[in-house]
C-alpha cells in the first residue's frame, strides 16, 4: 500500500515547491529527505499551522472529507456544503497542494488532520466511538432501555455497539420522549462544539428512574460521557438535529469589500499622502536613532525601554507615545537598534544604522517597512497590561505576538485586492479576514487588525486606507524604490534665514546640512517645510562640539538663499566671544581665566555659593564639586565656559555618538513558520530532499565519495573581493562553485556548493557534499574555484 512518503516522493519538483510555498514552516530546517519531510508535515505543529492558512470554504471541504463516508468524490462533497462541484474541486486542488490531502485518485486527509480537527464540522465522534469507552454492563443497559427487553444471549461490547448503532438510527421519538428541556440542552450542542461539562457524567442512569434533562439524555444514548465531567453529543444525532446538513451557511466566495463612508479618494491622493507619511517615517526615525546614540536610555532590568524614556522621545519628535512606541519597534525589527551588553546595558544605534545614512530616502523607507512586515512585535501593545496586570514596556519581549506577521500580511493583501487608490471599510475588511482565516479570530486578532491599519497609515504603507503602489512592490516581494522615488521631494542643500533668528528648509535637507543644522538649532516645528530657530543655547552646542564661529558662519554662508542676517552674526559673535573664555578642570575641578575681574564678579555672586568655590589664584578657582557639575553649574549663571585638559586644551564635551553591535546571527538557515522564502531557496531544498533520498536509497556513504571525487587537490584560495564577485556571477548564472571553508575550529574543508543568495555577510546555497541548504559565513571562505556544470552528486 502507498503510504504519504510514497505519495511525496512521486510528486514532481514543480508540486514539491508548490508545497513548501505553501507551508515554509517545513523548511525549518531542510529535511533530510522526504521521508523526513511527510514526518514533519503530519506533527501537530505544522498540522495546525497549514489549517490556520485554510479560508473558509476549503477548512469546510476538508472538514466534509472527514465525516462523509469514504471514499468522497467532488459530488458527494459539494452535496455536504451545499456548493457546486467545480467550486469543491478547487478546493481538493488547494488542500492537495497543501499536502492535507492526498492521493492519486480519490482524495482522503493527510496523516495527522484527523487530530487537528477533532471536532470536524463541529460534529462530535460517530456513535460507535462516543460509547466505545462503556463496559458491556452500562451498553446492555443502553440497548436493553431503548428496544425494552434485554439483548438475547450474552452479545460482547462490539455486538452492542452495533445494536445500540441501529437504535439510535431515527432518534426522533427519543428526542421527543425526553422532553422540550432536554431538547434545549441538545440544540445548544447541536451546531458545535459538541461537548459539555457536566458533574458526575458518568453515574449509570436508567430511563425510569432519569430525572434531570441531562440523565434523560444519558440514558437514551443521545450524549455520551466521556468522562467524569464532559458529555459529548454523537455525530448521528446532530447530524438529524441539523437536518442532515453539515455547515449551516458555507460562502464559497468572499464576503465582498465595501468602500468606508466618504468614497474613494483616487490613487494620486492615496501615493501623494503616502509618500509624505514615508518621507516623515525617515525623517522622524533619523532624529529618535540621532539623539540616542548620543544620550542612549537605559534598558529595564526586565528588559525593555521605560516609560519615561518612550515619554521623552514622543516628547522630542512631537508624535503621540503610540507612534513613538512604533519608530522604536521598528527601528529595532529593522536591525537599526539594539541593546549593548547583557547587564547595565542601553538602547543603542547599530553599525547598521551608519550604512542605513547613506542610502537615500526610498532606500531607507524600504528597509524600515520591510523589518515592520516580518516583525512580530506588536507596537500597540506598548503601555498596555498582561494577564498578571504587568505593564508592557516597548522593545520588551511581552511585546511578541506570533500571529502579527500574517495578520499584518493578510490585511494589506485584502487592501491589495480591493484595487488601485481603493478604501475598504473596517468592518468589511474583518468580514473579509475572518471568511480567509477562520481558525484564529476572536479579539485579539480585532486588535491586531485596528493596530495594523493604523500603523500602516503612520509608516506611509497606506495613504487615505488605500494602499500605496510602492506598498504593492513590496508585498509582491519587488524592489519599492523606483516607484516611491518618483513621488518623494528631492532633498535640497539651501535653507531660508531670516532675521527673526529662524531658518526654513523647504523640503528634506541632505544628510550633511540636517546634522550640521540640527547641532546649531532647533526645531521649532516641522510640516511641508521644517522651521529651525537659532539660540545663545543652540551656537554654543555647536562650539561644544568642536565647531569654530568660522565653522558655522561658513556652514550657514554657504547653505542659504538669502545674505546672512546681521542678527544671526552677531549672535554668532557674541557666543564665540564669551565661549572658551572659562576653562574648567578637575582637582576635583578648577576655573581658570586670563581675567581676574572675572573671577571676582563670580564669587561676588550669590548663586556661586552652591559651588563651593575658593581662590588659589588671581586667576584661578578652585571647588569641589566634579567637573561636570561645575561647567553645569556656570552656565546656569549665564556664563559659556567649556571644559579643559590636563595639558590646557579645550575638551569637546558633546558626547560622541556609539553605536552597539547586533547579535550574532547563526549560520544554519532557519525559516519562521509565517516568513514567505524564496523561490530560489525552495529550489535550493527540492534539490536537497531528492538528494537526501537518493543517499537513502543507496547509501550515505556512497554518496559522500562521489562528492569527493568531484574535489582535486587543497581547498582553492582567492581575494576577499574576488572571492564575493564570483560568488554573485555564480548566483546570477545558476552554477556551482568550489568553495574552501573554515569551521569554528580553523579546520579547512571543500565544498561544492550552488549559491542562492548573497547578503548580510554570508552565503546561502545548495551544499552538494552535504545534501543540504547551508549558511556560510563569507568572511570564512578561504577562496572559490570554477568547477563544470555537469549534474552534482
Amino acid at each position: 500500500m502507498e503510504t504519504y512518503a510514497d505519495w511525496l516522493r512521486g510528486r514532481g519538483d514543480d508540486e514539491l515547491h508548490a508545497l513548501l510555498s505553501a507551508r515554509p514552516e517545513l523548511l525549518a530546517p531542510v529535511p533530510a529527505d522526504l521521508t523526513a519531510l511527510a514526518a514533519r508535515a503530519a506533527t501537530p505543529a505544522a498540522i495546525s499551522r497549514a489549517l490556520d492558512r485554510l479560508d473558509r470554504f476549503t477548512l469546510a471541504v476538508l472538514e466534509a472529507l472527514l465525516v462523509v463516508p469514504a471514499p468522497a468524490g467532488p459530488d458527494a462533497l459539494a452535496d455536504a456544503v451545499g456548493a457546486s462541484p467545480e467550486q469543491v474541486a478547487g478546493a481538493l486542488g488547494t488542500l492537495r497542494r497543501h499536502g492535507l490531502a492526498w492521493g492519486n485518485g480519490t482524495l482522503c486527509p493527510a496523516p495527522g488532520v484527523r487530530h487537528g480537527l477533532p471536532h470536524p464540522a463541529g460534529l462530535g465522534p460517530p456513535i460507535r466511538e462516543a460509547f466505545a469507552g462503556y463496559p458491556a454492563e452500562r451498553l446492555a443497559d443502553l440497548v436493553t432501555d431503548l428496544q425494552g427487553k434485554e439483548p438475547r444471549g450474552f452479545p460482547d461490547a462490539a455486538a452492542l455497539l452495533r445494536r445500540l448503532t441501529e437504535l439510535l438510527e431515527d432518534p426522533g421519538p427519543l428526542i421527543d420522549d425526553a422532553g422540550p428541556e432536554a431538547r434545549a440542552a441538545l440544540d445548544a450542542l447541536t451546531w458545535g462544539p459538541p461537548v459539555g461539562r457536566v458533574a458526575d457524567a458518568r453515574r449509570p442512569v436508567r430511563v425510569g428512574i432519569a430525572d434531570t434533562p441531562i440523565e434523560r439524555l444519558l440514558a437514551r444514548g443521545l450524549l455520551a460521557a466521556e468522562d467524569d465531567r464532559t458529555v459529548t453529543l454523537p455525530r448521528e444525532i446532530a447530524l438529524h438535529l441539523r437536518g442532515g446538513r453539515l455547515f449551516r451557511d458555507v460562502p464559497p466566495e468572499p464576503p465582498p469589500l465595501t468602500p468606508p463612508p466618504g468614497g474613494p479618494r483616487g490613487e494620486d491622493a492615496v501615493v501623494r499622502a503616502a509618500a509624505g507619511e514615508a518621507a516623515t517615517t525617515v525623517r522622524l526615525t533619523e532624529e529618535l536613532l540621532e539623539r540616542w546614540g548620543l544620550e542612549p536610555p537605559p534598558v529595564l532590568r526586565s528588559g525593555g525601554l521605560a516609560v519615561r524614556d518612550l515619554r521623552a522621545a514622543a516628547g522630542f519628535l512631537d508624535v503621540p507615545e503610540w507612534h513613538a512606541a512604533l519608530l522604536v519597534e521598528v527601528a529595532y525589527a529593522a536591525g537599526l537598534l539594539t541593546r549593548s551588553g547583557d547587564l547595565d546595558g542601553e538602547w543603542l544605534p547599530t553599525p547598521a544604522y551608519d550604512l542605513w545614512l547613506m542610502r537615500d530616502t526610498a532606500g531607507r523607507w524600504t528597509e524600515l517597512a520591510r523589518g515592520w512586515l516580518k516583525s512580530d512585535r506588536v507596537a500597540g501593545l506598548a503601555g498596555e497590561r498582561d494577564d498578571r496586570d504587568r505593564l508592557i514596556n516597548a522593545l520588551s519581549e511581552a511585546m511578541v505576538r506570533s500571529s502579527a506577521p500574517s495578520i499584518r500580511r493578510a490585511v494589506l493583501e485584502i487592501l491589495a485586492d480591493a484595487g488601485p487608490g481603493a478604501a475598504v471599510a473596517e468592518d468589511a475588511l474583518r468580514a473579509r479576514l475572518a471568511w480567509l482565516r477562520p481558525r484564529r479570530g476572536g479579539p485579539a486578532r480585532d486588535r491586531l487588525v485596528g493596530w495594523t491599519l493604523r500603523e500602516a497609515a503612520a509608516l506611509g504603507v497606506t495613504g487615505f486606507g488605500g494602499l500605496a503602489p510602492f506598498a504593492r512592490d513590496l508585498l509582491a516581494g519587488d524592489d519599492p524604490e523606483p516607484r516611491l522615488e518618483k513621488h518623494l521631494p528631492d532633498p535640497v542643500d539651501e535653507i531660508v534665514i531670516q532675521a527673526d533668528l529662524t531658518a526654513i528648509a523647504p523640503g528634506p535637507l541632505v544628510t550633511d546640512l540636517a546634522r550640521e543644522l540640527a547641532l546649531a538649532a532647533d526645531v521649532e516645528s516641522t510640516g511641508g517645510a521644517t522651521v529651525y530657530r537659532f539660540t545663545a543655547e543652540s551656537i554654543r552646542r555647536a562650539l561644544d562640539a568642536g565647531r569654530t564661529a568660522a565653522d558655522v558662519t561658513e556652514l550657514l554662508t554657504r547653505h542659504s538663499a538669502t545674505p546672512l542676517p546681521q542678527p544671526l552674526v552677531y549672535l554668532i559673535e557674541d557666543v564665540a566671544r564669551r565661549h572658551g573664555h572659562l576653562r574648567v578642570g578637575a582637582l576635583s575641578s578648577y576655573v581658570r581665566t586670563d581675567s581676574p575681574a572675572t573671577l571676582d564678579e563670580i564669587l561676588a555672586d550669590r548663586r556661586s555659593e552652591a559651588l563651593r568655590l575658593h581662590r588659589l589664584a588671581p586667576t584661578v578657582l578652585a571647588s569641589a564639586l566634579q567637573r561636570t557639575d561645575l561647567l553645569d553649574g556656570l552656565r546656569a549663571m549665564g556664563l559659556a565656559p567649556v571644559a579643559e585638559a590636563p595639558g590646557g586644551g579645550v575638551i569637546v564635551t558633546r558626547p560622541d555618538a556609539r553605536r552597539a553591535d547586533p547579535p550574532p546571527t547563526a549560520e544554519i538557515v532557519r525559516v519562521r513558520p509565517e516568513e514567505r522564502t524564496d523561490a530560489a531557496m525552495i529550489s535550493a531544498a527540492v534539490r536537497a530532499l531528492r538528494a537526501g533520498d537518493e543517499a537513502s536509497a543507496h547509501g550515505a556513504e556512497q554518496a559522500r565519495l562521489r562528492a569527493a571525487d568531484a574535489l582535486s587537490g587543497a581547498p582553492p584560495r582567492s581575494p576577499a573581493l574576488a572571492t564575493i564577485e564570483r560568488l554573485r556571477e555564480a548566483v546570477e548564472r545558476g552554477g556551482r562553485v568550489w568553495i574552501g571553508y573554515l569551521d569554528q575550529q580553523g579546520q579547512a574543508s571543500s565544498r561544492i556548493v550552488e549559491p542562492v543568495r548573497v547578503e548580510g555577510g554570508f552565503l546561502t546555497g545548495y551544499d552538494a557534499t552535504r545534501a543540504a541548504v547551508h549558511r556560510f559565513a563569507l568572511h570564512r571562505i578561504t577562496g572559490v574555484s570554477e568547477i563544470a556544470d555537469d549534474p552534482a552528486p
